[in-house]
C-alpha cells in the first residue's frame, strides 16, 4: 500500500509540473490581471484624475440619458452603470455607426469626461479574454483555468507534508528555498485558490460546457436566454419616434420594488422609439449572490410593464458561485484579502515556473528547451508587469484630446510587454532579470509623478480623497520591491555541485 501511495504521488507530481509548465505563462497573465481587477473602479478613478464631480445614482443616470438623447441618436441601446461609493462616473456603452462605444460620463453634466481611457476595464477584460477575439480568448482562459484546477488538486495529492512544510522556509538553499516559498504561497490561501479557480470555470460554463444548451435548444440561443430570464421584456422597435419619459421616477419606483435596495445598472432598448424599454437592475453589492432582479418600464410613458426576481434554486446556486468570483460584495478588509489571495496565487504560479528551471539546473546543465523556458520566464514574469506599469504611465502622458486615446494606451501596454519579452530572449537571464526589474521599478516610480501627477496628488489631498495617494503609495511599494528583487538576483549565485554522473534532463 505504501508503494502504491508513493507511486500515486509521483504521478501527481509529474502531472502537477507539466500542467503548470504548459499553461503557466497564460495563468500568470490571468492571475495578475485578475488581481488588479479587484480594484477596477479605483484604478479607473486614478486614471481619470480630472473627474472629481459627484452626484447620486438617480441624478447621474438622468444626466447621462439626457446627454445620450442628443448625442447618441440612432443607437439601438444604451447600457449604463451607475456610480457608487467606489466609482464616480457613469459607465456607458452604446452603438454608433455599427460599432459599440464605451464612455465614462460625468455624473453632473452627463457629457464624457475629458480623459478617454479604459481604466481598470483593461485588466478585467485581459483577465478572461487575453486581448484575443471572441471566443478564442475565453476558450484559452477556460483551458488555463482547468489546468490551474488540475495543478492545485495534483499539488495537494503529491505533497505528503503540505501543512508541516508550510511553516518551513530555508533561505539561500537554491531549489529548496524556491520549493519552500512555492509551498507556502500555495497553502496559505489554498481555499481561496480553489474557490477562485473553480468559480472562474463556472462563469464560463456556457462556453466550455455548451452541451446542455445545445441538447435542449439547438441553435436557438434566444429561446435559451428567454428561459434563463423569463421575466425580461424584449420588444422590437416600432419605427415611430417618441421622447423618453423622465427616468428619475422610474428609478425611484424600481428601488421601491427592490425593497429599498439600490439599483446598479440601467438599459434602454430602442431609445427614441415609441417601443423603447427601460430596464433597471438591482445592485448585488450588499450580498454574495449576483442578484437577478429587474423592473421594466415603457419608455415613452414610464409605466411598469414587467418585474421579476429570480427564485429558482439552480440559478441561485450559480449566482452565488458567480458572485464569489466577482467579489463585488467584498468591502474594506475583505476586498484586500481578495487582492492578497490573488497576489499569492500569481506569485505561486511565478515561483513554480522558476522552480522548474532551478530544479533542473541543480541536477545537470540545462537543455536547450529549458534554457528557452528560463528566458521566457524572465520575459513574462517581469515583462507583463512592465506592460501594466507602462499602461499607467502613458495614461498620464498621452494628450487628453488624442483620437482613439483609450486604444492607444492598450497598444502601448502590449508593445511594452512584447519589447520586454524580446529583450529577455535576446540577453542571458543573469542580465535579463536585473534589466527588466530595473525598468519595472523606474516605470512604477514614474507613474505617480509624470504628466502632472504631483498636482493631481495635492488636489486629492486637499479635497480629502485618500484613494489617489494610496494608489501612488502602492506603486512606489511595487517599485521598491522590484529594486529589492533586482539586488537579490545580482548577487553571485553559489556554485552548484552536481553528481559526477549527472545527465541532461529535458
Amino acid at each position: 500500500m505504501s508503494a502504491i501511495r508513493e507511486g500515486m504521488r509521483q504521478v501527481m507530481a509529474w502531472l502537477h509540473g507539466w500542467t503548470g509548465l504548459a499553461l503557466g505563462w497564460v495563468l500568470f497573465v490571468m492571475c495578475l490581471a485578475g488581481t488588479m481587477s479587484v480594484f477596477k473602479p479605483e484604478i479607473s478613478r486614478w486614471m481619470r484624475p480630472e473627474a472629481t464631480a459627484s452626484a447620486g445614482r438617480i441624478e447621474a443616470i438622468a444626466a447621462a440619458t439626457n446627454w445620450l438623447a442628443s448625442s447618441a441618436r440612432g443607437s439601438t441601446g444604451w447600457y449604463l452603470t451607475a456610480p457608487d461609493d467606489r466609482a464616480n462616473v457613469v459607465e456607458a456603452t452604446y452603438d454608433k455607426g455599427g460599432d459599440y462605444v464605451a464612455r465614462a460620463l460625468d455624473p453632473v453634466s452627463g457629457a464624457p469626461v475629458a480623459r478617454e481611457t479604459l481604466g481598470g476595464e483593461f485588466f478585467y477584460r485581459l483577465h478572461f479574454e487575453l486581448e484575443l477575439p471572441y471566443p478564442w480568448g475565453r476558450w484559452l482562459a477556460s483551458i488555463a483555468a482547468l489546468a490551474m484546477l488540475t495543478a492545485l488538486v495534483t499539488g495537494i495529492i503529491a505533497h505528503r507534508r503540505i501543512f508541516r512544510d508550510f511553516f518551513t522556509f530555508r533561505p539561500r538553499k537554491g531549489q529548496r528555498s524556491w520549493l519552500d516559498g512555492h509551498n507556502a504561497l500555495g497553502v496559505l490561501a489554498l481555499p481561496f485558490h480553489l474557490m477562485i479557480t473553480f468559480s472562474g470555470l463556472v462563469t464560463l460554463a456556457s462556453l466550455n460546457m455548451p452541451w446542455g444548451i445545445v441538447a435542449n435548444y439547438g441553435n436557438d440561443l434566444a429561446a435559451a436566454f428567454h428561459d434563463l430570464a423569463p421575466g425580461a421584456v424584449d420588444r422590437p422597435a416600432a419605427g415611430r419616434p417618441a421622447t423618453l419619459a423622465p427616468i428619475a421616477p422610474m428609478l425611484r419606483e424600481a428601488e421601491r420594488r427592490f425593497g429599498g435596495a439600490p439599483f446598479s445598472r440601467v438599459s434602454i432598448a430602442n431609445p427614441g422609439d415609441v417601443a423603447s424599454v427601460v430596464t433597471v437592475y438591482r445592485s448585488d453589492a450588499a450580498q454574495i449572490g449576483a442578484t437577478v432582479a429587474e423592473v421594466s418600464f415603457d419608455g415613452p410613458s414610464g409605466r411598469v410593464i414587467g418585474a421579476w426576481s429570480e427564485a429558482r434554486p439552480a440559478v441561485g446556486t450559480y449566482a452565488v458561485i458567480y458572485g464569489l468570483h466577482m467579489g463585488r460584495f467584498a468591502g474594506g478588509l475583505l476586498r484586500w484579502l481578495y487582492f492578497l489571495g490573488g497576489a499569492m496565487l500569481t506569485l505561486a504560479v511565478a515561483s513554480g515556473m522558476i522552480l522548474w528551471v532551478v530544479k533542473r539546473r541543480e541536477r545537470a546543465p540545462l537543455s536547450l528547451a529549458n534554457r528557452i523556458v528560463e528566458r521566457l520566464n524572465v520575459g513574462i514574469i517581469a515583462g507583463v508587469p512592465i506592460g501594466f506599469a507602462a499602461y499607467l504611465c502613458v495614461n498620464r502622458l498621452l494628450p487628453i484630446g488624442l483620437i482613439d486615446r483609450a486604444q492607444q494606451e492598450v497598444t502601448i501596454a502590449l508593445d511594452a510587454a512584447g519589447i520586454a519579452l524580446l529583450a529577455a530572449i535576446a540577453v542571458p537571464p543573469r542580465l535579463g532579470w536585473p534589466l527588466l526589474l530595473g525598468v519595472l521599478a523606474l516605470l512604477c516610480f514614474a507613474a505617480p509623478v509624470v504628466g502632472g501627477g504631483l498636482s493631481y496628488l495635492s488636489q486629492a489631498l486637499a479635497r480629502g480623497d485618500a484613494m489617489l495617494p494610496m494608489a501612488d503609495a502602492l506603486l512606489i511599494g511595487v517599485a521598491l520591491t522590484a529594486l529589492a528583487c533586482m539586488r537579490a538576483v545580482t548577487r553571485k549565485r553559489p556554485e552548484i555541485r552536481r553528481p559526477a554522473r549527472a545527465r541532461a534532463i529535458a
